[in-house]
């Protein structure tokens, strides 16, 4: 066996986990996803003002409802909440 072969066979036998946690991640995307995206249905479940109290209004859950499955609609939506927050502390000091 030559320095090269044993080189090469050794690079093979080491990306076998890689491509395992490649895979594990994946999969573990996917559910998270997932239950993301369950948790996204029950905020529809609530009414304006419960929305209202965390900053979403329905709007917001339309907005969000249209992106696709390996996205997450909850990231999504903690972003429009955090400008939207940002914007009526921007507003607040301009009065003050």
């Amino acid at each position: 066996m030559t320095t090269l072969d044993h080189c090469t066979e050794t690079a093979h036998s080491a990306a076998r986990p890689v491509n395992a946690m490649r895979i594990v991640t994946h999969f573990a995307d996917i559910v998270r996803a997932w239950k993301n995206r369950r948790a996204f249905y029950r905020l529809g479940e609530m009414t304006d003002t419960e929305l209202a109290d965390i900053g979403l209004t329905r709007g917001d859950l339309h907005v969000a409802v249209d992106l696709p499955f390996a996205s997450d609609p909850t990231a999504r939506l903690g972003s429009i909440r955090q400008a939207r927050s940002e914007n009526v502390e921007q507003l607040a000091r301009r009065v003050a």
